[in-house]
């Protein structure tokens, strides 16, 4: 389907009345079987490489991943190689193919022959292979100084027999391995080590699905993307993907800039870019905090933001943040008085954006009907017109967390729009591929039916280079064969802000979409709909105690005349 533009006014008409039900969409499980197994084996590899070396989870993950890293940019600097020998052999210029130059102009990582993957892999077990491993490293990032300080170098801490073992695993991931597989086998290490180091709150990575989801709705064609907690940038590598599958270099069309506080984690994120071909401004370690520090000055700077901040972070102290409240500061809306951070960082999102930006970030789903300064900071921000989308997400799609969460989706640019005074609700819960019994994520139709829902809502076509078929048929039986905005029970709610007012400035879809026909009520729901039952019983049985003290104030002021 192409991209041409529709009347928004066409898409906010149709969207008045609901003319279908929605009972979900659950895809089959298609995981590449031979994946999950060399996944498998990989980690097995690393748990023995752990119970050997007498390490801690973050003392030994580094270096793990640094060898799959190195595995990746060895495959991309082979295939580029090649391709210089082979120009070479037709051409009479002077050789290029040992110039580390014509491997940066395509943003491809040069490998001096030390610190080829092949290299280290026959060295012999008499050598000291921890020390020529870091040497390496070393000679990747003397001849990429974007990588410099990045890699591990803590190789030798490791016998040389458990190095040369893990060398041998690794080498099983085939040189040919599209990226895309590769990037799965990397995003199950940092899920694993996530999970072996306690990261409930996911601060390695996000899931792709979930990324990609963001990325799909915020349609980061060209400008300045930030993710203040970046993690290992999976933010930033799936932009990348949206723009390259629109037939553009990401290199040329983004400029990326993160925040990480934890150094370790923000070196995942430099190596991860680097094997991308991508290069950004991360700043990580060190005393910089994102609640704190601004070292982008990101205010009204920023085309895109992305993030998945912690949840529900408490101890900040909001005494340091006093400068920054205020109108065209970082918290613009105040500081909230509950000790949480959620809506510090939904702030910051919001104010890191130019006039026209988009933001998409993952949220706790409690922020959306959180009480009392926070709820003031929300109706705040939605009377500034720039929320634009809320998705409800359903459990078990993170690997550390199995909590359902929401998807927030800001706009600076809609109060210019004729969808202003609209806020777009999607319940997802019901949409989801179950990968095994404890972890869902959407397939690739899905991610696409959803963002194209969101499309249709903006009055846009539907776009579904990424879905393609499976997207495109789920859009056309939900809304049509020349398909228009609809309300669709159970699904999705296009509500004005009155709307919203009416429900107590609530962001939980829950409270508008409904439930389809035969569907029951959540516990998220139901537990919404008790809190807010409860809350009107509250003010009634005050208003009953105020009126019952008039009452009898009045008659004992009769009986004392």
């Amino acid at each position: 389907m192409s991209r041409t533009k529709k009347s928004p006014a066409t898409a906010a008409a149709a969207s008045k009345t609901a003319t279908s039900s929605w009972r979900g969409w659950v895809a089959a499980a298609a995981k590449d079987a031979g994946t999950v197994t060399l996944e498998k084996r990989l980690w097995d590899a690393a748990d023995q490489f752990r119970a050997n070396s007498g390490l801690k989870a973050q003392e030994y993950s580094g270096p793990i991943l640094g060898l799959i890293f190195l595995r990746f940019a060895d495959a991309r600097f082979g295939l580029h190689r090649a391709k210089l020998e082979k120009a070479e052999a037709s051409s009479r210029r002077s050789s290029r193919v040992d110039n580390p130059d014509a491997y940066h102009a395509e943003g491809i990582l040069y490998l001096p022959p030390e610190a080829r993957f092949d290299h280290l892999l026959h060295l012999p077990e008499a050598e000291n292979i921890g020390a020529k491993v870091n040497t390496a490293m070393r000679e990747i990032e003397k001849h990429n100084p974007k990588l410099a300080g990045v890699l591990p170098k803590s190789f030798n801490l490791f016998q040389s027999t458990l190095l040369k073992e893990l060398l041998k695993m690794i080498s099983e991931i085939p040189a040919t391995m599209d990226y895309d597989a590769f990037g799965r086998i990397y995003e199950y290490f940092l899920g694993e080590f996530a999970m072996s180091e306690g990261q409930g709150g996911g601060e390695f990575y996000t899931p792709g699905s979930i990324v990609r989801l963001l990325t799909e709705v915020l349609e980061p064609y060209h400008g300045r993307i930030l993710d203040p907690a970046c993690g290992s940038g999976g933010m930033f590598v799936q932009s990348a993907r949206f723009v390259a599958e629109h037939k553009k270099n990401p290199a040329n069309e983004l400029a990326i800039y993160g925040v990480e506080k934890t150094d370790e984690t923000g070196r995942l994120c430099r190596m991860n870019l680097a094997v991308h071909g991508l290069e950004g401004d991360v700043r990580h370690g060190g005393q910089i905090n994102t609640y704190y520090d601004d070292p982008h000055t990101a205010t009204g700077k920023f085309d895109f933001v992305l993030a998945n901040p912690p949840f529900n972070v408490n101890a900040v102290d909001k005494e340091r943040l006093k400068d920054a409240a205020g109108a065209g500061r970082r918290y613009p809306f105040g500081l909230p008085a509950a000790d949480n951070a959620n809506y510090l960082w939904i702030q910051l999102f919001y104010s890191s954006l130019s006039a026209k930006g988009r933001a998409g970030f993952v949220m706790s789903s409690a922020a959306g009907d959180a009480r009392s300064s926070e709820l003031e900071i929300r109706k705040k921000l939605i009377e500034a017109q720039a929320v634009d989308v809320v998705v409800t997400v359903g459990p078990n799609m993170f690997y550390t967390v199995t909590l359902p969460c929401t998807l927030w989706f800001l706009d600076k640019g809609k109060a210019k729009t004729e969808r202003a005074d609209q806020i777009l609700f999607i319940d997802a819960r019901n949409v989801y591929r179950q990968i095994d019994r404890a972890h869902r994520d959407w397939s690739e139709g899905q991610i696409g039916f959803l963002a194209n829902i969101v499309r249709l809502y903006r009055g846009e076509e539907p776009d579904c280079t990424f879905g393609g078929k499976g997207a495109e048929e789920k859009i056309m039986e939900v809304f049509g064969t020349k398909p228009k905005y609809v309300d669709v029970s159970g699904l999705c709610k296009n509500a004005s802000i009155n709307e919203v007012e009416k429900q107590g400035w609530s962001l939980n879809p829950g409270r508008y979409v409904g439930v389809a026909p035969g569907e029951e009520v959540s516990d998220e729901d139901f537990k919404a709909q008790l809190e807010t039952l409860n809350e009107e019983l509250e003010t009634l049985n005050a208003q009953a105690r105020t009126l019952e003290q008039t009452i009898a104030a009045n008659v004992t002021g009769i009986l004392e005349t």
